[in-house]
């Protein structure tokens, strides 16, 4: 029997597996195929591993639904600092080790548990994103759409549109998947409502469908609307899962939102 806990960060799910005391779950890819599925399993966008670490207070690894490793995830990172806040491994202010490196956090509590998250500084090389070509890639023409690239830990795309079309969501495999991006990227849909406020529809890799949020594209959009003078610093942004505030500051891109534990089980 395997013991899990479902989380959610604005919608975006996780089921959590506590490996803290050791590996409970030797087959991760294989495990998230199965367990995340709505109708056979659990169900979930990820899931989430917690461990123990030589280099921050604790480790997060995360695979995606499809099985794939996710180097980062904006709302995953919170909801395995709201657990590991409730079970006692960290205390308000920590740091967690992920694939792109040691990440710090503070949590609070209100009417919920509020996590802010250092994500570190948005990266617009392309090398780096990655993205084939030269310089940053900014309002490039792809499949009818502008489209500006960016790593927030993981490959964006962002588009600005007027409005939510249903077929944006069939739109968003063609440049996921398009050979621009030899990692693939996700691929997100931005309203502006104001310089201070957007609202944004995600595209996941991984997931290979739209998520009610995405903590790395909220930074991503907002990170990419700085840069083409567009927004401020600090922005809010809507998403059909909830609200997050993102703020831009020299020593990385900072995301707060809540996150919060729905229910325990067992496999």
């Amino acid at each position: 029997m395997i013991h899990f806990t479902k989380l959610h960060g604005n919608g975006n799910d996780f089921i959590l597996i506590d490996e803290y005391n050791g590996e409970i779950v030797p087959e991760k890819s294989a495990f998230a195929r199965k367990y995340c599925d709505r109708r056979f399993g659990i169900g979930a966008d990820g899931v989430l591993y917690l461990g123990k670490s030589d280099k921050a207070d604790i480790r997060m690894r995360i695979f995606n639904s499809d099985g794939s490793e996710a180097e980062m995830c904006g709302n995953g990172i919170r909801c395995l600092a709201k657990y590991a806040l409730d079970e006692g491994y960290i205390k308000e202010n920590a740091s967690v080790e992920t694939p792109v490196g040691n990440l710090s956090l503070a949590l609070r509590d209100e009417d919920k548990t509020w996590v802010t998250v250092n994500m570190g500084i948005p990266v617009f090389e392309r090398a780096k994103i990655p993205a084939q070509g030269v310089g940053e890639f900014l309002n490039v023409a792809l499949h009818g759409y502008n489209v500006s690239a960016v790593n927030t830990g993981v490959p964006h795309a962002v588009i600005f549109v007027d409005s939510f079309k249903p077929e944006l969501m069939s739109i968003a495999p063609k440049i996921r998947y398009d050979p621009v991006f030899p990692k693939g990227i996700n691929v997100n849909f931005v309203i502006l409502n104001s310089s201070d406020e957007i609202t944004v529809q995600t595209y996941e890799r991984g997931v290979e469908a739209e998520t009610l949020s995405c903590g790395t594209g909220s930074v991503a959009c907002v990170a990419v609307a700085h840069k083409l003078g567009k927004t401020g610093k600090k922005v809010k942004v809507n998403t059909k899962g909830g609200k997050l505030k993102i703020t831009l500051a020299n020593d990385g891109a900072y995301i707060e939102g809540p996150a919060e534990r729905v229910f325990e089980g067992t496999v």
